[in-house]
């Protein structure tokens, strides 16, 4: 099986991440959140929107 280096490249980052917060996802939020206080970026928020209503059974 082909394997695309740029999406395992990209894995081996989020494992590595993972680990540094002790794989535990509220210190990955936690941490995620307090570098996005940092930064000077404007962060955008859109409402949620409704699903689509597909008419054809294609």
């Amino acid at each position: 099986m082909w394997r695309d280096p740029i999406v395992e490249e990209v894995r081996q980052a989020r494992r590595e991440y993972a680990e540094r917060v002790g794989n535990d996802i509220e210190s990955l939020v936690r941490d995620l959140k307090e570098k996005q206080k940092r930064t000077d970026r404007k962060v955008v928020s859109f409402p949620p929107r409704s699903p689509s209503r597909k008419t054809d059974a294609a």
